[in-house]
């Protein structure tokens, strides 16, 4: 006995949808707000005598206006733990191997995909997935950036590439499940693409949701408890495990099933 998951594709398509658009509004409308990684300036991280722990960042300085800004820290009697400069060159640098790195891991798992499953669906559809919960993650940051003036650093960067790699894990267990009931068929399920893809979800559904349950509990906590230094980089994660946990089912699966489906109308027109 199964949930038929597929009876409300369009459902997930839609909630997908909503999302994408409030996030990709986002970035068109106020882009992403980079922080020094990027754009280049100086961190200052200072204790000051009472025991708190400040760091401070700042955009592109003159010599000189660094020198103030280690006097200042000094006029506090605060001790210096870090005071690092960031070039914009470095920054620009940075983006371009993001987005390599983006593209190039991409390509390789949409080969490696196609390759163990034999289908080129199969690669598609999770990269589809995957560029799902980048788009979800990137325009989430671009309203956070708007709103709450949270920048995006090297972490974010980090968060990024680790989420891609979770979003197509699961994925990928329940594409196998799918590919297992294809080759061992069973009569209850025939070839029917969406009965295979209902029942693969059931049997996978509840693991994949205890997985991502014991990883979110963990980032709420980074969340909550977690210094500054880290705060954001745990929103990251937990924005795209929620996302990825979500499109593995909801979004890979269906895509896979719609384009089956999409495929055997366009054979049986030709044939007639």
């Amino acid at each position: 006995m199964y949930i038929t998951w597929m009876k409300y594709k369009f459902i997930y398509f839609a909630i997908s949808a909503v999302f994408l658009s409030a996030g990709i509004f986002g970035l068109f409308k106020w882009g992403l707000n980079l922080g020094i990684d990027f754009t280049g300036g100086v961190i200052a991280g200072y204790q000051l005598p009472n025991g708190e722990i400040k760091q401070e960042k700042y955009g592109a300085k003159s010599d000189e206006e660094i020198a103030n800004i280690r006097d200042d820290i000094k006029k506090q009697n605060a001790k210096e733990l870090r005071f690092e400069t960031v070039g914009p060159s470095i920054g620009s640098e940075l983006i371009k191997k993001t987005f390599y790195a983006l593209a190039m891991s991409a390509m390789l798992i949409l080969f490696w995909i196609a390759i163990q499953f034999k289908s080129v669906k199969f690669g598609v559809s999770a990269i589809l997935a995957m560029i799902h919960d980048s788009l979800i993650l990137l325009g989430s940051f671009s309203l956070l950036g708007h709103f709450a003036n949270v920048e995006i650093d090297f972490l974010f960067v980090t968060a990024v590439l680790t989420i891609l790699s979770f979003s197509v894990h699961d994925t990928i267990v329940v594409y196998d499940r799918i590919r297992e009931k294809q080759r061992k068929y069973d009569p209850e399920l025939g070839s029917d693409i969406t009965k295979i893809a209902n029942s693969a979800l059931t049997e996978t559904m509840v693991r994949s949701i205890n997985n991502s349950f014991t990883i979110i509990f963990m980032l709420l906590a980074l969340v909550l408890l977690g210094g500054d230094t880290i705060r954001w980089f745990a929103v990251a994660l937990l924005i795209g495990t929620v996302s990825g946990t979500y499109s593995s089912p909801f979004v890979a699966v269906p895509i896979l099933v719609t384009w089956e489906e999409l495929q055997k109308k366009y054979v049986s027109l030709r044939t007639k």
